[in-house]
């Protein structure tokens, strides 16, 4: 499968968002009601004028078939070097199972080595037991433990 990787524009912001309520998890809390609730556009344009931050839209012949967020994080810790941290990995229903979640982590841990990090980390909910093996498959250890407060 052919891909091409892009900044998201404003245009992409609906079938982004349905792509993130597009499962179980995100069906539960994400707001799909028209018009479009002012807080994704509010976080869209504050994620995509940091220069450390990138939403990614991935396409397969012109088709919107998945996305991710990278966030490329400066440390004090491991002789001051930067981590890129994944999120908001998603793909269209109907190109799961093909291999292009593979194809979008491989490029995302390209754009870390790129940007010089020295650590690629994400998380997943303990919910996705499948998505966590599909981590681990690619090399991710669960070394740490994440703890997470809602406010």
């Amino acid at each position: 499968m052919s891909l091409t990787y892009r900044p998201a524009v404003k245009a992409d912001l609906r079938a982004l968002v349905e792509l993130l309520a597009d499962d179980e998890l995100g069906a539960r809390r994400e707001d799909l009601q028209q018009p479009l609730n002012k807080k994704y556009q509010q976080a869209f344009a504050v994620i995509t004028g940091d220069p450390n931050n990138e939403l990614t839209v991935v396409e397969s012949d012109g088709e919107l078939v998945g996305m991710l967020q990278l966030t490329f994080i400066p440390y004090l810790t491991h002789t001051g070097s930067w981590r890129c941290l994944i999120e908001g990995v998603r793909i269209a229903r109907s190109q799961r199972g093909n291999g292009l979640g593979s194809q979008m982590l491989l490029w995302a841990i390209d754009r870390a080595r790129a940007r010089n990090c020295s650590i690629v980390q994400l998380t997943s909910d303990k919910q996705r037991p499948d998505a966590l093996r599909f981590y681990q498959s690619l090399g991710f250890k669960a070394s740490h433990e994440g703890l997470k407060l809602s406010l």
